[in-house]
């Protein structure tokens, strides 16, 4: 493999231009060559972002080059996932698929074995598993602070009463539409990395609004084989969300307000680099109880770029992926379950 790792993006919308190029652009061992959009505004974006990198319209010419590359990142609308990441495997591209996986487990099993067939890595942007208080949480019930952990309780709610934005919205759920495909992804991943498989569920899947074609509010009960019960909450129409995690255990519990900085900060422009990058204030910092002692617990630094951190040490001296795409594919095992209304893992 070169010096720098060669590497392509495909699409230029909010995955792309904020989770993925600026990461891949902080990291010196990857080399952005290609970024592929067929947006016209889009386009000059990334030519005034990247001047070094080659724009072109289709990840159809980018293929054309693929000797001239070695990592593809996706990040267009989930039903474009399996068919893109399938052309750039044959291509003997590594790829990174961004969440979720694909759209139907078969085609995510197919893709798996693809790449397994070809010597080539495969993995899934599940970026949230280094936010700041996810990784809080995980610290904790390392240190078994907690005790044992019998309820974990995660959500994802935001007010947005015009409806979800692009593919979300106009997608039907079995083509990769609805909350659960966008923010389901993540809080189901997070909690079967916390707590392990899952062994039955309940799920309520609701749309709120006359102009969408999936579910808007999703609440879900996953019951853990170690005997944690996770339920998790996601809404698009709450102007008063709850509290983002809440563990209770034994001899404690914790609980978080508020999301991870990461993705406003690059949005904004911020740089990996800048000092208060990842940082949550203390002033948000999220809460343990213990007995009658209540006191603040500091917030891990959110960590998105260990995501490229470590798919560089995968691709040069063959250590551990970053996401192993059997994960998310459970995680979608799980949702196509609850949209056929069944009750067991």
């Amino acid at each position: 493999m070169p010096a720098n790792i060669r590497t392509a993006i495909i699409g230029f919308g909010v995955s792309g231009r904020v989770f993925h190029a600026p990461l891949l652009a902080a990291n010196p061992d990857f080399e952005i060559s290609m970024i592929a959009t067929s947006n016209p505004e889009r386009q000059q974006q990334a030519a005034r972002a990247y001047p070094r990198a080659a724009i072109v319209p289709s990840y159809q010419e980018v293929l054309e080059s693929a000797e001239n590359l070695d990592l593809l990142v996706i990040g267009t609308p989930p039903p474009t996932h399996y068919e893109i990441a399938r052309a750039a495997l044959e291509h003997g591209l590594h790829v990174v698929v961004d969440k979720p996986f694909v759209v139907r487990s078969a085609q995510g099993e197919e893709l798996i074995a693809l790449a397994g067939q070809r010597g080539l890595t495969l993995t899934v942007y599940q970026n949230r598993r280094w936010d700041g208080d996810f990784l809080t949480v995980k610290q904790l019930l390392a240190e078994k602070i907690l005790g044992q952990v019998h309820s974990f309780e995660s959500r994802f709610e935001w007010f947005k009463p015009e409806g979800m934005r692009s593919w979300k919205a106009k997608l039907t759920a079995q083509d990769g539409g609805g909350i659960l495909y966008d923010l389901g992804t993540h809080l189901i991943d997070q909690a079967v990395e916390l707590f392990g498989p899952v062994e039955s569920m309940q799920s309520s899947l609701r749309a709120l609004t006359e102009k969408v074609t999936a579910e808007e509010d999703a609440h879900l009960v996953l019951n853990h084989h170690s005997g944690t019960q996770s339920r998790l909450t996601m809404s698009s129409l709450n102007a008063s969300p709850g509290p983002r995690f809440h563990v209770a255990g034994s001899l404690g519990a914790y609980c978080t307000e508020g999301l991870d900085p990461q993705e406003p900060q690059l949005a904004s422009g911020m740089g990996v680099e800048h000092a208060e990058y990842g940082r949550t204030p203390e002033s948000a910092w999220g809460q343990m109880v213990l007995g009658h002692d209540a006191h603040k617990v500091p917030t891990e630094p959110g960590d998105y770029p260990q995501f490229y951190r470590l798919l560089r040490n995968c691709l040069r001296s063959n250590g551990p992926i970053p996401v192993d795409p059997a994960d998310s594919l459970s995680v979608l095992r799980l949702i196509e379950d609850m949209h056929h209304g069944s009750t067991s893992g």
